[in-house]
């Protein structure tokens, strides 16, 4: 697939098939918008009537030698799978590649991310029925998240090989992917394997370090999909935290930035753990190496240019081997110790059951053990005794578990306290100075504050019946993965995926609250006697074209036009009494989680698709 001005670089590729099988096929609307979506359907429609497999190269690929055999003896191999032969180093399947390389697999399953397309080929019947799948649900979406999506649709996994034995040849993205910076694959190798009978193996790594945006990140499998959290709280889970800290501060450390130094210790400290926790065997030195060079380009391509990471490779190569070596000695050190699992006093229920799952696992990294139950259950609890404090996740358009019955199974289970979270939401239609708990006294105006206040004040009345403790939560939109879609940040990241503008209104202000500092401020409250009965938390606070901006920073980007002002928007609030009442402030990366919730939304959010094209 190419664009008309790279048809003789395309040609060139085609002409590398030594039995003349691969088409070039063009842009369709050259001058459009740039895109691969729209030069993918005649790409994947272009299937040989008798052919078993297809693949499809984009024009910017180095393809290693010996190739086409390998790739005919592939897809005798494993015809039902779909195979990446390219996976670059700035994504989470960078990870992966990773760990294949260094415990000695040819291949391994990708985890959920848009899928490596550079190089991909398809059973021929796949092939076929991309170009309906996409006119139905592509609507403007990405062609890696597209052909994601279709492929889940369908059940059918995709294998990465390793190494790759396609690359990318480093020219300016026609499809505007240059924004990205330098982009190689993790693990290369310029002669494809010769073998009678390619190793079926393929191993599904369920933690996964990955390093990308400067970054260092876990993927980490939970019962409701992948969970993409910091390092170093997926070791402190582990339990290797300090360990991992106490081999940084050793460390003889190369000249380079000390947030780099750090972000890639942690990443090659967890990839040593979870390579010893699969196997003995120690990696092939050359293979160590060629992973780690590209660990720094993959999590540097979008801060520094080309010439700018060139020098860094081996300064970050060397101190990635260190930390990984370190990882690797004190998972060992550490397999056989016991770890006893903290004993649960809180439990999550309400809203979102994979955010409310998200939720419970923060507290309990904030010292505050907690589970999540969609109900709450006095036949069979879901912590042993009474619950020191059951927390609600209100939303007045739930009616799966009503608030009612959810207050009555907290008084049957004897629940010492009730904290519900509420929204700023409450605020709704009320004048524009920043809100302080005591702004609403009376039923608002606004129907959907009322509605947030009615169930408010539906907890409160409980409280004093039954004589628990009762503390109302007002957050501001909630931002991370699975957190709510009908906020503003969530609805302009969806428009910046599908190509549609963001409408700004002009003089509104927003805030919102990072899902970390969700569970860091109800630890807070938790950690404390029942204190104020209504508290407001927000992480910061944005003009409308500030907001905008942070969408292009973390989604795509994408433009904006000016749109009237809505019926009703929520004011911003103050957040101080929490804060003098608890010492709590907001400490998350805002940036760093409204990214989680850009990728979590176009990497995470298809499975509704699931079984659609079985």
């Amino acid at each position: 697939m190419t664009h008309p001005r790279r048809r003789t670089a395309a040609e060139a590729i085609a002409a590398k098939d030594p039995r003349g099988r691969i088409r070039v096929v063009t842009d369709p609307d050259p001058s459009g918008p740039a895109t691969a979506l729209r030069t993918a359907d005649p790409s994947w429609s272009c299937v040989g009537p008798d052919a078993t497999h297809h693949v499809v190269f984009q024009d910017d690929v180095l393809i290693a030698d010996n190739f086409f055999p390998y790739a005919e003896k592939v897809a005798a191999a494993v015809p039902g799978e779909a195979v990446a032969f390219y996976e670059g180093w700035e994504g989470r399947n960078s990870g992966v590649v990773r760990l294949g390389a260094l415990t000695g697999a040819q291949w391994a399953y990708a985890i959920d991310e848009h899928v490596p397309s550079l190089a991909l080929m398809l059973p021929a019947e796949a092939a076929r029925g991309y170009r309906r799948f996409a006119a139905e649900h592509g609507g403007g979406w990405p062609y890696d998240v597209v052909i994601q999506r279709y492929l889940k649709a369908l059940d059918i996994p995709v294998r990465i090989a390793v190494p790759s034995t396609v690359d990318h040849d480093d020219v300016p993205s026609i499809a505007g992917n240059s924004t990205h910076g330098w982009r190689r694959a993790t693990f290369f190798t310029d002669r494809a394997p010769l073998f009678a009978e390619p190793d079926r193996t393929c191993p599904e790594f369920s933690v996964v370090p990955f390093y990308q945006y400067g970054e260092s990140k876990c993927a980490v499998r939970q019962a409701e999909g992948w969970e993409c959290l910091d390092t170093d709280r997926y070791l402190r889970r582990a339990g290797l935290l300090d360990r991992c800290e106490a081999g940084l501060a050793a460390a003889d450390l190369p000249a380079l930035p000390g947030t780099v130094c750090r972000q890639v210790w942690l990443t090659a400290f967890a990839t040593g753990a979870v390579v010893a926790g699969l196997t003995d065997r120690d990696p092939e030195p050359a293979a160590a190496r060629a992973v780690f060079e590209a660990l720094g380009p993959g999590g540097l391509c979008e801060e520094y240019t080309g010439a700018e990471l060139v020098p860094m490779i081996p300064l970050v190569r060397d101190l990635a081997l260190t930390a990984f070596a370190a990882g690797r000695a004190a998972h060992r050190a550490t397999a056989d110790a016991p770890r006893p699992a903290p004993v649960p006093g809180v439990v999550v229920t309400g809203g979102d059951p994979a955010f409310a799952a998200q939720l419970a696992r923060l507290l309990t990294d904030a010292g505050r053990p907690a589970v999540h139950a969609e109900r709450l259950d006095p036949a069979a609890p879901a912590v042993p005794g009474a619950p020191d404090a059951v927390i609600h996740l209100g939303s007045p358009h739930d009616t799966g578990y009503p608030l009612a019955d959810l207050l009555a199974d907290a008084e049957k289970l004897g629940a010492r306290r009730l904290v519900h979270a509420s929204s700023a939401a409450v605020y709704r239609g009320g004048a524009a100075e920043d809100r302080t708990e005591d702004s609403v006294t009376e039923p608002p105006k606004d129907a959907e504050a009322r509605l947030w206040w009615d169930a408010e004040q539906q907890c409160r009345a409980w409280g004093r019946q039954s004589g628990t403790p009762v503390q109302i939560v007002r957050f501001a939109e909630p931002v991370g993965p699975h957190a709510p879609l009908g906020g503003v940040l969530a609805d302009w990241m969806l428009r910046a995926w599908t190509r549609r503008p963001m409408p700004l209104t002009e003089g509104r202000r927003h805030q919102i609250v990072d899902y970390r500092d969700m569970a860091g401020a109800l630890a807070a409250l938790l950690a404390r006697p029942a204190g104020p009965e209504v508290c407001n938390v927000a992480s910061a606070g944005y003009d409308e074209t500030a907001l905008a901006e942070l969408v292009t920073e973390t989604a795509r980007r994408t433009p904006w036009e000016q749109a009237p002002a809505p019926a009703a928007h929520t004011p911003l609030m103050s957040t101080d009494l929490i804060t003098a009442e608890t010492g709590w402030r907001p400490s998350a990366s805002v940036r760093n989680g409204a990214r989680a919730q850009a990728q979590w939304l176009a990497c995470d959010t298809h499975d509704d698709l699931v079984g659609l094209w079985a």
